[in-house]
């Protein structure tokens, strides 16, 4: 194994860790009180600012323009038509960014651009903020006049919401805050709290340092899909699970180091008794890694599966969509993740899978019969689960035709054609009854 650098990081932790410090000293000066509000909202901002232009260069850019464009359009456009202008207006500028990645990747064949990249990122995690917030206040969840109030200087007005959009904790990475909670943990820092944000950190931070070097000891024997190509049969199979363990402890990692630096800001405690902390409340977590790696069911770990996106999605695209809300919600995520091929293909193949977890589990569920056919259902459909995550997983980190053809011509495809197969039977089954 190659343990040369086994504390090698990722840019974006990097870059979360060099702002860690300063993290826990805004926290401790809004604990001490010897911030004011518009002060506290001042340095999220500048601190955001700062980190964005250090950590992706002349591409932040790619971020500031729409976050002026989304504070123009909370200000001067009604609640009723606030969702539709922002969400035309993220997407359109974030489809835009993605195919000029494309453009560069494929055309250009320029080497790939790490600050480009982070910037991406956290442009995706910026759409977030802005059709959340637009949902608010279409929902009158969050109303323009309470929040930012009339008869305030421009500047100060629109202040919080820049803040939000671009605040230092949240800018690289992290579950999606909702801006009723970032105004409840500003307006209320002041309070006592009653978990130190400092231990509650460390302990994340410790979280992420032991997947992180679990990921590095595995990594030092093979690379991720690394094989692929030279694989056979079922041996193809082992190959993609490897792989898709790599994939699943960095994910792990990050989202541990994310939730670190969210709760050392203070942004990842609890509420306490704040004005608002009621309505305001709710899991910032991404990971439940326990759920994730035992589950049986397909759709169980689609819902534990990045929980704040997952949240974030069923709220903007299943809830709303009057046909087909699982298609059109898988669909909307391959477009947000950025369309490359994998993508599309992995998107689209977990929403049938999805579907096929639905009508597959009553099914099999009524055929047991004793704790014997439990036992194995429960340990079969967990190897299916498990190997069908990893294939979708493979898919979707995959970037060009040729590598997806290979993952879809080897055995592995025969996971996800089983339970496609499955899911016609049961649904002309359905049609016969």
């Amino acid at each position: 194994m190659d343990w040369a650098s086994p504390l090698a990081l990722h840019p974006i932790a990097f870059y979360q860790l060099v702002v860690f410090p300063f993290a826990v000293s805004f926290h401790y000066l809004c604990t001490s009180g010897s911030l004011s509000l518009n002060a506290r909202y001042v340095l999220l901002l500048v601190g955001g600012c700062l980190l964005a232009c250090a950590a992706m260069g002349w591409y932040a850019l790619l971020l500031f323009i729409p976050t002026f464009c989304s504070v123009a359009i909370f200000h001067s456009v009604g609640p009723l038509q606030v969702h539709t202008w922002a969400f035309v207006l993220q997407m359109s500028w974030q489809t835009l960014c993605h195919l000029g990645l494309h453009y560069r990747e494929h055309y250009l064949q320029g080497a790939p651009c790490v600050r480009l990249t982070i910037a991406l990122s956290s442009l995706m995690l910026q759409t977030q903020k802005v059709t959340s917030l637009a949902l608010d206040i279409h929902e009158g969840k969050v109303t323009m006049a309470s929040e930012w109030g009339d008869g305030r200087e421009p500047l100060l007005r629109a202040l919080p919401l820049c803040s939000y959009l671009l605040f230092f904790p949240a800018l690289l990475g992290g579950p999606l805050c909702s801006f009723r909670r970032f105004q409840v943990q500003i307006q209320g820092s002041h309070a006592s709290r009653p978990t130190p944000p400092l231990r509650a950190a460390g302990q994340k931070c410790l979280r992420a340092l032991a997947l992180h070097l679990l990921r590095r000891a595995v990594r030092g024997c093979v690379a991720p899909l690394a094989g692929m190509t030279d694989c056979a049969g079922f041996g193809c199979v082992y190959v993609m699970w490897r792989s898709a363990l790599l994939f699943k402890l960095a994910y792990y990692s990050q989202w541990a180091l994310d939730e670190a630096l969210l709760s050392a800001a203070g942004f990842g405690l609890e509420l306490g008794h704040a004005p608002g902390a009621e309505a305001a409340c709710g899991d910032l977590s991404d990971a439940d890694i326990w759920t994730l790696e035992t589950t049986n069911r397909i759709a169980l770990f689609t819902r534990t599966w990045n929980k704040s996106t997952s949240r974030w999605l069923r709220r903007l695209i299943f809830q709303r969509s009057p046909a087909q809300p699982l298609l059109a919600t898988f669909a909307f995520s391959a477009w947000w993740h950025g369309l490359h091929p994998g993508q599309v293909f992995g998107f689209l193949c977990w929403a049938a899978m999805v579907e096929a977890d639905y009508r597959i589990h009553p099914f099999l569920c009524s055929l047991v019969k004793s704790w014997h056919t439990k036992v194995l259902y429960q340990a079969l459909t967990w190897v299916q689960t498990q190997l069908i995550i990893a294939y979708i997983m493979a898919a979707v980190e995959m970037r060009s035709f040729s590598a997806l053809w290979l993952l879809g011509a080897s055995y592995n495809s025969f996971f996800p054609l089983l339970y496609s197969v499955s899911l016609l039977w049961l649904v002309a089954r359905a049609k016969e009854k």
